[in-house]
């Protein structure tokens, strides 16, 4: 897979590069916004790791304007900003995972090869659950004939409860499949994620799909 890191620390760009190379991994690095955006819009690349803080543009309008161009890239985003707005605002934005600085470059690899992990997964035929419909491949999401757009952690979310159907998931089974290892399940994450995706996929509908189970977490059923 090819990478593009965007960081404006070229220490932590040349890090981040020989450690990705030294596992086999392509790698690309540019130190500002303006610059990485347009490298993603005319390379292959399979993933991107990128600074929030960045000269030119921001890493969130980056993000924003790929997901505003329906480009599906994973964005693993790489920054010291950690408080509990500042992570809900870069996925809700549509960055699939988060990692704060200071890191361990091994927790990095982890969560790329998870990240890639899920886009090779992403592949097949279409899934349904009463009148909802996902494409894995398109990431497109429909409500009988209505499409809802989604950020991509709506759609990591909401595909890991319709691959699960009728179950109870807890909200640590959910942080645990859809953010992966570091993430603070004592926040509240989980329920507001839900309740976006609530008001996109039953908001009107006289037949709700996302249920609570009280003291426990989730269930996605007919």
């Amino acid at each position: 897979m090819k990478i593009l890191v965007v960081e404006d620390d070229k220490k932590v760009a040349k890090f981040i590069k020989r450690g990705l190379e030294e596992e086999k991994y392509q790698v690309d690095i540019t130190f500002d916004g303006e610059t990485g955006q347009q490298m993603i819009l005319d390379g292959a690349y399979g993933l991107v790791i990128l600074d929030m803080v960045l000269s030119k543009k921001d890493g969130l309008s980056v993000v924003r304007e790929l997901r505003a161009k329906k480009n599906p890239i994973p964005v693993l985003i790489l920054t010291a900003k950690d408080s509990v707005d500042d992570i809900v605002t870069g996925l809700e934005a549509g960055a699939d995972d988060y990692l704060k600085k200071p890191f361990a470059f091994a927790e990095l690899l982890a969560r790329v090869k998870a990240l890639q992990r899920r886009s090779f997964q992403e592949r097949g035929a279409l899934i349904r659950l009463s009148d909802l419909c996902i494409d894995p491949v398109l990431h497109k999401v429909w409500r009988g004939d209505l499409e809802i757009d989604l950020t991509g952690k709506e759609y990591e979310m909401l595909l890991f409860l319709v691959r699960h159907p009728n179950q109870t998931l807890t909200r640590n089974m959910i942080a645990d499949a859809v953010w992966q290892s570091g993430f603070d399940k004592f926040t509240n994450i989980i329920d507001v994620y839900v309740n976006y995706l609530r008001k996109k996929i039953d908001k009107g509908k006289e037949k709700r799909l996302i249920h609570t189970i009280r003291g426990i977490g989730y269930m996605l059923k007919e």
